[in-house]
């Protein structure tokens, strides 16, 4: 068998997230079956992380093992698994790769980035990928206040409690920032890992912060209390987008 490392973008708004889910249509289960049609050895392709439902992609990493009499150069590969992916998933990259290559054990971080549209008016161009906030928001705030959540802490208070109990919610983010472009505003979040929705419930808590609703001693307080439901809504999974996995 060989090895190879892919790069995937797709647009998760027909998607019930990445993973395969018995009963519901997934990305990971379309780019199985495109794989299944080339090589029907294949069984399973390895994903370096997980996207819930609505949420994109433009670097989602994966690793597939291929039988070694089929094999084709990485060009070839990655124009032969498209021709057969519904044209909101597409292979951006193919490498060989070592056969010790885990896309997932190997990631060292990953950056995600969120989508709001400020302004009255929707950007019809961005529906479905990004938040549309209509009410004015205080980005200087914002901006102070993200980088609040820069370092290694205990994020307990922003992330969707999950169905089991988590060995640690502690994690490190080494980059979070908000730029303004017009009416569109970009938060970027980077860090070696994440828990169960905390890049859309730390965007939700900046955006209490830019209508004037928490201010950052109220944002140390959440921190320290360990409580969701201290902390801002989730934002919408349409705004946030996996832009890459580093390694």
């Amino acid at each position: 068998m060989r090895r190879f490392k892919l790069t995937i973008a797709y647009d998760g708004s027909r998607y019930y997230g990445w993973q395969v889910q018995k009963g519901q249509v997934t990305v990971q289960q379309r780019v199985e079956e495109a794989f299944q049609r080339l090589f029907p050895a294949v069984k399973r392709v390895h994903s370096s992380s997980r996207t819930d439902t609505g949420v994109h992609a433009l670097g989602m990493v994966i690793h597939v093992d291929l039988p070694k009499a089929e094999c084709m150069d990485p060009y070839k590969l990655q124009m032969a698994v498209n021709a057969f992916l519904p044209e909101d998933i597409r292979v951006v990259k193919a490498v060989r790769a070592g056969n010790d290559f885990h896309a997932r054990f190997d990631a060292k971080g990953k950056q995600y980035r969120y989508t709001i549209w400020n302004a009255p008016a929707m950007n019809p161009l961005l529906l479905g990928k990004a938040w549309h906030v209509p009410s004015p928001m205080d980005v200087v705030r914002m901006k102070s206040a993200a980088k609040l959540f820069v370092g290694k802490k205990d994020f307990k208070s922003f992330a969707t409690t999950r169905e089991y109990e988590m060995e640690t919610t502690v994690r490190r983010v080494t980059c979070c920032e908000v730029r303004k472009k017009g009416a569109e505003l970009l938060v970027t979040i980077e860090g070696e890992g994440f828990l169960y929705k905390m890049c859309r419930g730390i965007v939700g808590t900046l955006a209490r912060v830019g209508h004037g609703k928490l201010t950052q001693k109220d944002i140390r307080s959440i921190f320290r209390k360990r409580d969701r439901r201290m902390g801002g809504m989730n934002a919408p999974a349409c705004g946030l987008t996996l832009m890459k996995v580093k390694y």
